[in-house]
């Protein structure tokens, strides 16, 4: 986080972009190296919030995020898109599901990808996360006044989007 302005150069020079495999996963870029697995794996997901917390980086990939949303028919999720990304989207579901739950998802998650991961351990981290993302000062995590709240605890992938779909045709 100290060498900010440096990170800001690498962005310039190594722009982040998406992609999609075959089987329609979506795939994530820097420059021309995909880093869709590796973003997600402990070292990364732990640091994203030091990272977050810097105005200049924030400011950075918000215009990128915002610059992506302006192609339009996107799906964006991420701790402050309906606050300060795309605080004018046209729906916006607040997503939220216990730290257990939470962690169980991206527990199989990284099994499944063959990253070693503890369960106690992912627990701590995301409450950790969660914690400091709600209490910086740059685009802190919450609920945008005009969000659905729809906590997911509990509930099935099909079940999430059931819901969300029920949302969206309010929208059509």
């Amino acid at each position: 986080p100290e060498e900010s302005s440096r990170l800001l150069e690498l962005l310039e020079q190594y722009p982040i972009s998406f992609g999609r495999a075959e089987t329609g996963e979506q795939l994530v870029f820097v420059g021309d190296v995909d880093v869709t697995n590796p973003i997600r794996e402990n070292e990364v997901t732990n640091a994203v919030s030091a990272f977050a917390a810097i105005p200049a980086i924030r400011e950075k990939l918000v215009a990128l995020q915002q610059e992506i949303a302006q192609q339009g028919g996107i799906v964006m999720d991420g701790r402050d898109i309906g606050t300060v990304v795309l605080p004018k989207a046209e729906l916006k579901i607040f997503l939220v599901a216990s730290v257990d739950e939470r962690a169980e998802r991206r527990y199989k998650e990284n099994l499944a990808k063959g990253i070693e991961t503890d369960l106690e351990t992912l627990k701590e981290e995301i409450a950790m996360r969660d914690y400091k993302d709600s209490h910086r000062e740059t685009s802190p995590l919450k609920q945008a006044e005009d969000a659905i709240y729809l906590d997911t605890t509990g509930l099935s992938i099909l079940e999430v989007v059931d819901k969300i779909k029920v949302e969206a045709q309010k929208y059509l």
